[in-house]
């Protein structure tokens, strides 16, 4: 017994060869092919290749050469008909059994497909070419959308008064056509009534690039018609399963990591007249599981943009909580928010594709990020709402299917709740008090100091306490040298003065050649000089002072740098950033 045709077509269009060999084999990406080391050969040197463009894989070593099924059969040692099984599986495809039913309901499949070739066919050549219909294409102008963009999605337009059923009911029984879901028996009239009459309509196609579905726009300003309608849902047609746009975004797969999810028609044909087509959009429902999963097979990052208003939001909102529980490890979701009463159409035409792609670059949120900062400007300062706001994050978080990534993201979500709960992490806020008290208790001295930070401050400190102190530090030089300043000016004065303490010469501040307004600065500016001042010199009390301005100087790299890994954490999940913040957390912990 023979697979359809079809079948294999839908499988092969929905699995990248590179994602099924990459479970057996390690895969580094080279051009436009990825390599490694043979699965056929023990070898040293990769001499395996695979090409998603061509659904390929070849061995050099081997000569080895075919599609998903050959590399299958071959590696786990199956039969062509298990092969095909294992990878529907991963496809997330009914299995094929080769029934009555099956050979009942590939009759039908194709019966529909037929239906809606011929339908959109018809309705598209209409609006290219039939002269009565000059007020969609107007209306297409009038949105900036020309030919080319009719054609590529195969945009059509149905009258107010459609006749089209009666042509087709000469091929396809009334009951065929009315399972299609393009026409409904009016009983009123008892008449078949066309869905979409007196819209444009925008072919919902399969993966593989088959109409099977319509979503359909009205004109006209009708307050008592929906703006959009979708076909309902049929036996060959679920709305969680599908995403409009997927059959062309997917080709881009092998040139670019990430995909645009957008709302509505009109803006995946808007980003892509703009030159941005690795986009597609949900079908008026909710975002759904396999729907993530189908672009999961092919993008590593998924930007949900949703219309700049507050029903945009909710359904972001929607999305983040329905979605997180497929994030992977390997994969990205991430949020991107435009400006008010703004939409990816409007947004896009009015500032180009240049600007939306920084934009998104600066302003995209990932899912967990997203979804902390939502829940936080819910939350009031108190220990009842703080409690309902970790229980609430919890709760999400435990829906991750993956253990790993479910560990990180709750990790990030009380990490978080840690900092807005300033009693839960005292040796923090220690540091951050001696701060606080340091710059208190000197302000009077620097009022015009405003413009400084309290890291220039601290940098002060240690070039006044150097500059007073050359000799002592000249023959202690391993006390100073390997101090870290952050302030230009400061690198420089202070390297110079390092570089003169080395030389082991006799130096004091004049033969130092430093630019007498910046010494001015140092001495006016540096609250060290208060503790100092008419005091006696003493050789421990400066060696003691140098310790206390390294040590905070040490601390605020330290801060630095868990901002940092935190902000590269809250992109990527990666074990590998967790397990360095942890050891930076504690090193604050100790210090």
């Amino acid at each position: 017994m023979k697979y359809p045709k079809e079948y294999l077509d839908e499988i092969k269009t929905r699995l990248k060869v590179s994602s099924v060999v990459s479970k057996v084999v390690t895969l580094k990406k080279r051009g436009k092919e990825f390599v490694g080391l043979s699965p056929f050969k023990n070898e040293k040197t990769p001499s395996f290749t695979v090409n998603d463009d061509k659904e390929f894989y070849h061995c050099f070593a081997t000569s080895e050469h075919g599609n998903i099924f050959d590399f299958v059969m071959k590696t786990q040692n199956l039969r062509f008909g298990e092969a095909v099984k294992y990878l529907a599986n991963i496809a997330g495809m009914q299995p094929y059994m080769f029934t009555k039913q099956d050979e009942e309901r590939e009759k039908k499949w194709k019966e529909y497909l037929s239906i809606y070739n011929e339908y959109v066919d018809f309705y598209h050549n209409e609006i290219l070419k039939n002269e009565k219909y000059s007020n969609a294409r107007d209306y297409l102008k009038n949105r900036s959308l020309g030919k080319e963009e009719v054609k590529k999605f195969k945009i059509g337009f149905i009258e107010k008064n459609p006749s089209y059923f009666d042509k087709l009911k000469k091929k396809f029984s009334e009951n065929t056509l009315l399972e299609s879901g393009l026409f409904y028996f009016d009983e009123k009239k008892n008449t078949y009534v066309e869905r979409f009459r007196g819209r444009l309509i925008f072919p919902i196609k399969n993966i593989s690039g088959q109409p099977i579905a319509l979503g359909g726009r009205i004109i006209e300003n009708l307050d008592y018609l929906a703006k959009y309608i979708n076909s309902p849902e049929t036996n060959f047609f679920k709305k969680g399963s599908n995403l409009y746009n997927l059959d062309l975004a997917r080709k881009l797969s092998n040139k670019l990591d990430h995909i645009f999810l957008v709302e509505g028609y009109m803006d995946v044909v808007g980003l892509s007249k703009n030159g941005i087509e690795n986009v597609v959009a949900n079908l008026g429902t909710s975002l759904t599981d396999k729907q993530i999963l189908a672009l999961n097979q092919f993008f590593e990052d998924i930007i949900i943009c949703f219309d700049g208003d507050e029903s945009g939001y909710k359904a972001a909102l929607r999305a983040a909580e329905n979605s997180i529980k497929e994030l992977k490890p390997e994969k990205q979701i991430s949020f991107l928010f435009l400006p008010d009463k703004e939409d990816p159409d409007s947004f896009v035409n009015k500032n180009g594709k240049n600007y939306f792609l920084d934009f998104t670059k600066h302003n995209k949120l990932s899912i967990h990020q997203f979804i902390f900062g939502h829940y936080k400007k819910q939350t009031k300062n108190n220990p009842s709402s703080m409690a309902i706001f970790e229980k609430k994050l919890r709760s999400i978080a435990n829906t991750i299917k993956d253990n790993f990534i479910k560990k990180y993201v709750l990790e990030y979500f009380l990490e978080k709740i840690e900092e807005l709960t300033p009693l839960s992490n005292q040796n923090t806020n220690k540091y951050l008090i001696k701060k606080t008290k340091s710059l208190e208790s000197t302000k009077k001295f620097y009022n015009e100091s405003q413009g400084i930070t309290g890291v220039e401050l601290k940098e002060f400190s240690l070039l006044y306490l150097l500059l007073n102190n050359l000799s002592l530090f000249q023959s202690n030089i391993h006390l100073v040298e390997n101090i870290k300043l952050f302030t230009e000016i400061n690198k420089q004065i202070f390297n110079s003065v390092i570089y003169k303490l080395k030389s082991n010469d006799h130096i004091d501040v004049e033969n130092l050649n430093l630019d007498k307004q910046l010494l001015d600065k140092i001495n006016k500016f540096a609250p060290i000089k208060h503790i100092l001042k008419n005091k006696p010199k003493n050789e421990n009390q400066a060696i003691e002072l140098l310790d206390d301005i390294s040590k905070d100087l040490f601390n605020y790299d330290l801060e630095l740098r868990i901002q940092e890994l935190e902000s590269k954490f809250s992109k990527d999940l990666s074990e590998t950033t967790f397990n360095e913040l942890k050891e930076l957390k504690n090193e604050r912990k100790t210090n």
